[in-house]
């Protein structure tokens, strides 16, 4: 069972800390200056893909110092450098791959981001996204078991259809049951569980699976 992870060039501010998933991740992608966050973690990079055309020569230099290979591309081309990343990624046929950095600043990047769950799917990887405040799955039809994390308290459930049909929650503090769940309901934000697991059930459609926490302001 392999884990790959793919850092891409969002705000440093988004990052969670890499020290929980050092010892679980087996290979290291950036894309673009995403090398740039691996190395001031103190992280090695296995791949580096990208144009780099967000970072200047001598960063690109350092990144070619502390990566194992690097791969460039021109910046004209038909897919972003972190679709770039992620074909590299389904190509090493991990059992999970875990997106870092690619939320925040940009709202076209960051939405077409979360749709890139739906090609790791497709692959039958396990995909996740995760930053600084959420963990973002992409599930389908069937029954999903979701487990506590205090780090990420409120659970979200959004439709990436029109219409989920017969969603039922147990285990939540706002459980459901047989609900047709319509795109832009805010029926299933921000609810809680109430034990150690709880499950999610639902006959078609798609689902954001999305834990959550506030932002502390300082």
């Amino acid at each position: 069972m392999k884990t790959v992870a793919i850092v891409g060039n969002g705000p440093h501010n988004h990052l969670p800390d890499f020290t929980s998933y050092q010892h679980k991740v087996d290979i290291w992608i950036s894309a673009d200056g995403g090398a740039l966050n691996l190395i001031n973690e103190g992280i090695h990079i296995d791949y580096a893909v990208g144009d780099f055309d967000s970072i200047n020569e001598k960063q690109y230099n350092k990144i070619q110092h502390h990566a194992n290979r690097v791969e460039t591309y021109p910046k004209e081309k038909n897919e972003t450098d972190l679709e770039i990343a992620l074909q590299k990624a389904i190509e090493l046929k991990p059992s999970t791959i875990i997106l870092f950095g690619i939320t925040g600043g940009r709202l076209d990047h960051s939405l077409i981001n979360i749709q890139l769950l739906q090609k790791i799917h497709d692959n039958n990887i396990c995909g996740l996204l995760i930053d600084q405040w959420n963990q973002v799955e992409l599930t389908h039809p069937g029954t999903h078991h979701i487990t506590e994390d205090k780090f990420y308290p409120y659970i979200s459930f959004i439709p990436l259809t029109n219409e989920v049909k017969n969603i039922s929650l147990s285990g939540f503090r706002y459980p459901l049951t047989n609900h047709n769940l319509t795109w832009g309901s805010t029926r299933c934000i921000s609810n809680e569980l109430t034990d150690l697991t709880g499950t999610c059930t639902y006959e078609s459609g798609i689902l954001l699976l999305i834990k959550s926490r506030d932002i502390e302001l300082e």
